[in-house]
């Protein structure tokens, strides 16, 4: 479901109205200038948000000498000369 996107200047002159659309579970966003700014929900209704950390979990593996790999590449990048 979609949200509707509102203007500042309707939302204050339809508030009561927005109020009821989010009380029936439409969301709204309120926009100043076409920029999204708020979110106008339903109290409790569910977020939608999409957790991203460890979506790739398991399926790749770091190695041991993972902080030492390319070091005098890198070192030498900086102007320094190989590293122990």
């Amino acid at each position: 479901m979609s949200a509707r996107t509102v203007n500042i200047h309707e939302a204050k002159t339809t508030f009561s109205k927005l109020v009821e659309a989010a009380r029936d579970g439409e969301t709204i966003v309120i926009a100043k200038a076409g920029a999204p700014v708020a979110k106008l929900t339903r109290l409790g209704a569910p977020e939608h948000a999409v957790s991203r950390l460890g979506f790739l979990s398991g399926q790749a593996t770091i190695p041991d000498d993972f902080d030492a790999w390319a070091a005098d590449e890198i070192a030498a990048g900086f102007g320094m000369g190989p590293v122990a």
